[in-house]
């Protein structure tokens, strides 16, 4: 039998995005309903990124995340740059005074949720024919079904929280979205390894057969990953191949060895770069993937996602307080504006490290001359420090 409720905002989507502005929402006082097309179990062990920006750490332990993520999560104060046989170290610490945390996005998730349902939260897992309605009115709608059950929200705002294949940013009228998009002519091959990492810190390295990178999710789990063809299949990579690629690319200069260890998660990403404009219309709000999407190399995903709902929870929060739309009116371009510094700062790592079908000699050499001068200058150190560890939230 249909059934109808009635929320102040309706989210689509329970990821990071779309749970985190559901805890910030609950904690302003004002109620939502989330919509997750897949499981509590999925979403909870689903693998993506790992690494949060300091001003991240302090938004979550500043509202109550944190009591898990203080006690596993790994605080780094740098990272290793392999080229040319050599190893450079950047001290983000000693440069700018800031740190970043290895955690993973599926821990988050997991304290989320558990933050949410402690609190009573209404998030639907499993929902089917999700559809939005009437977000060009002040009267918005969300109808799905649910165990066999139609049912519908009523609402005052929609949170598009349901990431790049999701259903809320094709509701937006193509003649009023704008798309910016690069494919990158290379994925990533990551593998989840049960080994412990040969650094304390993320190890970048550019070499001639491509990029590697060494990075970690817990003290005896590590999470790697091979520059590879985008449209790779992955039976072409068991496991000696992959290892011995990681051996070569990643090298030994830094005076570490590649522990070898049981790999109990693969899969190849492809890269692209996309931008969705405007990440709003009407009552409709996209954060997080919906709207955009960076290449992994600068660990921009989750920190995007986390610095839209920010922006959105306080405009609600003073909407919801006033009837002042000013910061409702001004989201999309407030969260554009770090959108595309983060876009800036992930196509230029990406582009500086991997190696390009296209690359000539003089193309290769460019790149080592950037890196040479990244890891030479103090000024050029900076500046990669200060983007890593996250440009401060736009307190507008």
């Amino acid at each position: 039998m249909p059934q109808t409720h009635r929320t102040q905002v309706a989210i689509v989507g329970a990821g990071p995005a779309g749970l985190l502005l559901s805890h910030l929402l609950h904690l302003a006082g004002i109620s939502s309903i989330v919509l997750e097309r897949q499981t509590r179990e999925y979403i909870e062990q689903r693998i993506r990124a790992g690494v949060l920006e300091q001003h991240v750490v302090e938004l979550l332990n500043d509202t109550g995340l944190g009591e898990r993520l203080g006690r596993e999560g790994l605080l780094h104060h740098g990272i290793h740059l392999n080229f040319n046989d050599t190893v450079h170290r950047l001290d983000f610490n000693q440069l700018i005074g800031r740190s970043i945390t290895v955690y993973g996005q599926h821990e988050v998730v997991k304290d989320l949720v558990a933050a949410r349902l402690e609190a009573g939260a209404d998030i639907r897992f499993s929902v089917a024919d999700t559809a939005i309605h009437q977000v060009d009115t002040d009267q918005p709608a969300v109808s799905f079904t649910h165990d066999g059950d139609s049912h519908t929200i009523e609402c005052g705002f929609i949170a598009g929280c349901d990431g790049f294949h999701g259903i809320c940013r094709p509701s937006i009228p193509q003649d009023l979205l704008r798309i910016h998009e690069r494919i990158y002519p290379f994925g990533w091959l990551g593998i989840l390894a049960e080994t412990t990492p040969p650094s304390d810190e993320l190890i970048y390295s550019s070499h001639d057969d491509g990029f590697a990178l060494y990075s970690m999710r817990a003290a005896d789990v590590a999470r790697l990953y091979v520059q590879c063809a985008p449209d790779e299949d992955i039976a072409n990579w068991p496991d000696d191949r992959i290892w011995q690629a990681l051996g070569e690319r990643l090298g030994s200069a830094g005076g570490w060895s590649l522990n070898k260890g049981p790999i109990i998660e693969r899969g190849i990403t492809a890269m692209r770069s996309f931008v969705a404009e405007p990440m709003q219309h009407g009552r409709l709000f996209l954060a997080g993937d919906a709207a955009h999407i960076v290449p992994p190399t600068g660990a921009k995903g989750m920190n995007l996602a986390v610095a839209d709902v920010r922006i959105l929870s306080r405009a609600l929060e003073t909407f919801f307080a006033s009837g002042d739309e000013h910061r409702l009116k001004d989201y999309s371009a407030r969260c554009l504006a770090r959108v595309w510094q983060a876009q800036r700062f992930s196509w230029w790592m990406t582009s500086m490290l991997h190696r390009f079908d296209d690359n000539d000699s003089y193309g290769r050499r460019l790149q080592l001359a950037e890196l040479e001068y990244l890891t030479s200058s103090k000024a050029a150190a900076r500046s990669l420090a200060e983007n890593y560890t996250g440009l401060p939230f736009d307190e507008g």
